[in-house]
C-alpha cells in the first residue's frame, strides 16, 4: 500500500506541549464525530491528530509517534482493518495500541479486529466518557511495568519485563500491549491452569467487548509468535474445557 506524501491531511492539534499530553491519533471520516471525539480527548489532557482516510496515516505516525491509534473501520479507501494491518507490519509502530470506533458490531467483526492487533472495540452508539476511560486504560496498562532488572527467561523464551520485549532464541518478536500482558501473566503463573475468566479479569479488567472466545484468539496469536510449531505447543497448553497453562519446555 502507498501512502503518497501529497495526500497528507491536515492534523488537527492543540497547542499545548507534547511531551505533557499523550498523541492519539483519531482516524474518522465522519466530522462530526470526529470533532466529538478529539474535544472530549483535548479535554481529558490528550494531544490529537485527526485523519479523514488512511492515506498519510503511516507516514504521518512515523514521524510523530502516536501513544495511540483510534481507528473507525469503515473509511474511504483503505479500511481501519488493513490500516491496522500495516501498522502492526511496521516496526517501529508495531506495539502501539490500537483501539476500533465502529458501527460494526457483530462477534465476527471484533474477532476479526483481535486478529488483526486490535487492543480493544469500542461500538457506535459510544459513551465519549467510556471512550476515555477505554484509551486510559490501555495506555495504563501499557505504563504499568515492574523493576527494570526483571527478566523471565524460560527455555528459549526471553521476556523483558521492563521493556515489554520478547525475544525467542535471541530473535525478537513483536507483539501488542494486550499479547504482552496475557503471556507475562501466563509466564508468571506458570504450571498454574488459568481459566478464561481468570484471564480475563487479569489482563482486560475495563475491556467488555473481549469474550472467552477472544483469549483463544490471543493464544493463537501468541503461538504463531513464540511456539517452533504452533500446533504442537510447548509453552501454552490447552486444557479442553478449562483454560491454558504456561509450562517450561524441558
Amino acid at each position: 500500500m502507498h501512502f503518497p506524501a501529497e495526500s497528507y491531511e491536515r492534523p488537527v492539534t492543540t497547542a499545548h506541549p507534547r511531551a505533557m499530553r499523550p498523541l492519539i491519533f483519531v482516524v474518522e471520516d465522519d466530522e462530526d464525530i470526529a470533532r466529538l471525539v478529539s474535544h472530549n480527548l483535548q479535554t481529558a489532557g490528550y494531544e490529537v491528530q485527526s485523519f479523514t482516510s488512511a492515506s498519510s496515516v503511516l507516514s504521518e505516525a512515523v514521524r510523530e509517534m502516536p501513544a495511540l491509534f483510534l481507528l473507525d473501520v469503515m473509511l474511504p479507501g483503505t479500511d481501519g482493518f488493513e490500516l491496522c494491518r500495516h501498522i502492526r507490519q511496521t516496526p517501529v509502530l508495531s506495539a502501539t495500541p490500537i483501539i476500533f470506533l465502529t458501527a460494526k458490531t457483530s462477534e465476527a467483526d471484533r474477532i476479526k479486529g483481535l486478529e488483526l492487533g486490535g487492543d480493544d472495540y469500542v461500538t457506535k452508539p459510544f459513551s465519549p466518557r467510556e471512550l476515555v476511560a477505554r484509551i486510559r486504560s490501555v495506555l495504563r496498562s501499557l505504563g504499568q511495568t515492574p523493576a527494570p532488572s526483571e527478566v523471565l527467561r524460560l527455555g528459549d523464551l526471553e521476556i523483558d519485563l521492563s521493556s515489554m520485549t520478547v525475544q525467542v532464541q535471541g530473535r525478537n518478536v513483536m507483539t501488542t500491549v494486550r499479547e504482552f500482558r496475557l503471556l507475562e501473566y501466563l509466564a508468571a503463573h506458570r504450571g498454574r491452569v488459568l481459566t478464561r475468566d481468570q484471564l480475563l479479569d487479569a489482563v482486560w479488567k475495563e475491556t467488555p467487548f473481549v469474550t472467552p472466545r477472544s483469549i483463544d484468539v490471543y493464544i493463537r496469536r501468541l503461538r504463531e509468535k513464540i511456539e517452533p510449531d504452533p500446533r504442537h505447543p510447548q509453552y501454552l497448553k490447552t486444557l479442553r474445557g478449562i483454560g491454558y497453562r504456561f509450562e517450561v519446555p524441558k
